[in-house]
């Protein structure tokens, strides 16, 4: 039998040759989720400016808004009194010609909507058909920024409250299963079946007409302060009803289920194992319990930083607040295309990132995903 010579380079090379073959497995994966996530990102941009466009429904509308504008600027210009209808309506033609080139209404919408659609994932977003931002711009890039603070501001405070106080409340409870608060908050999770903004009106019903103690709506009262610290007092009064109206429709059936999340991982037989090797609770809770729900809980996490992003159209709608569902929901209103397509690429962009990142996360802190390809399982 022939006998095998391993030389002390050879051993000493391999660990780095394993280190070398992950990354390029982990680059390998990363490229395949980069290009399967962009091309999801391709077809839910396109597919939302057919529909925002109506399927060029809406550049007829535009059309017509234009060619009436222009008909009732040759009527009222006294240069064009003398013509004849003939001429007037020759001269309306030409120039809605003119200005239909100018705005690329010319060309067939199936041309134009990819032209739109490569501006969109470019993020150049363009200008607003008729929404203005509030120093004047129609460009939709400034118009979403402008609404975007509002938006984080209430919806980063109201979700944040939920998700790290829920988590915490449901570990709580896990380790109480059924005490007066654990049936209480079982109880209690029916009542997140209701939107936020249906929570909204009674809130506003109670503490706004009723009681008067908060502002029945708005950002901040008007004319804003001009003192910092009074501004933000304002704000803070403004934001208690939205997002109290938030946390009460999600809150009692977010602690439901991570309790019940947590149930399940505390009657595994490891953990039983830990408790009779006499563990201290928060030990086993930190790496029997918490340690394998790591990947649920940042998805979650994740989840819940995306979400922030996209506003409430209904619930803003109902206070007042000046973000970006409330930005949407004009842009509706209006047949505002470029306005619906700039916020739903940006969302879009988010979430194939926060998703992409997911992914190699994933491969990190859990043993149990594999990081492969179709090439690797063939």
């Amino acid at each position: 039998m022939a006998q095998v010579e391993i030389t002390a380079n050879e051993v000493r090379g391999a660990p780095a040759r394993a280190v070398s073959d992950t990354w390029a497995r982990v680059l390998k994966f990363a490229g395949v989720r980069a290009l399967a996530l962009m091309a999801t990102v391709v077809v839910g941009v396109y597919l939302t400016i057919l529909i925002a466009n109506m399927g060029g429904y809406v550049d007829e509308m535009r059309k017509a808004v234009l060619r009436e504008q222009i008909a009732l600027m040759v009527q009222e210009n006294p240069e064009y009194r003398l013509l004849t209808p003939d001429d007037r309506r020759k001269l309306v033609d030409d120039l809605a010609a003119v200005h239909e080139q100018r705005l690329g209404l010319d060309r067939p919408f199936a041309l134009r909507s990819f032209d739109a659609l490569g501006q969109a994932l470019s993020l150049n977003l363009g200008r607003a058909l008729f929404m203005t931002s509030d120093s004047g711009s129609s460009q939709v890039r400034l118009i979403i920024l402008e609404r975007l603070p509002a938006t984080l501001l209430l919806f980063a405070t109201a979700q944040l409250l939920i998700f790290f106080a829920s988590v915490g409340l449901a570990l709580f409870l896990s380790r109480r299963y059924g005490s007066f608060l654990d049936r209480l908050i079982v109880a209690l999770a029916p009542t997140s079946a209701a939107p936020a903004w249906f929570y909204g009106v009674f809130l506003i019903l109670i503490f706004a007409a009723l009681l008067r103690w908060l502002p029945f709506g708005g950002m901040v009262t008007a004319p804003p302060p001009t003192d910092k610290v009074a501004y933000a007092l304002s704000v803070l009064q403004h934001l208690i009803l939205p997002a109290g109206a938030i946390v009460a429709s999600s809150f009692f059936y977010t602690v439901y289920s991570w309790r019940t999340f947590f149930l399940i991982y505390s009657s595994e037989d490891y953990v039983d194992m830990a408790k009779a090797k006499g563990l201290a609770s928060s030990a086993i809770e930190r790496r029997y319990i918490l340690r394998p729900t790591l990947p649920t809980i940042i998805t979650s996490f994740a989840l819940t930083i995306i979400s922030l992003w996209t506003g409430s159209i209904v619930l803003e709608r109902v206070f007042n607040w000046p973000g970006l569902g409330q930005l949407i929901y004009r842009a509706i209103g209006t047949s505002d295309a470029p306005v619906i397509v700039g916020s739903t690429v940006v969302y879009a962009y988010l979430l194939a990132i926060t998703v992409f990142l997911l992914d190699i996360l994933y491969a990190v802190i859990d043993p149990r995903v594999k990081v492969e390809t179709e090439g690797d399982r063939s």
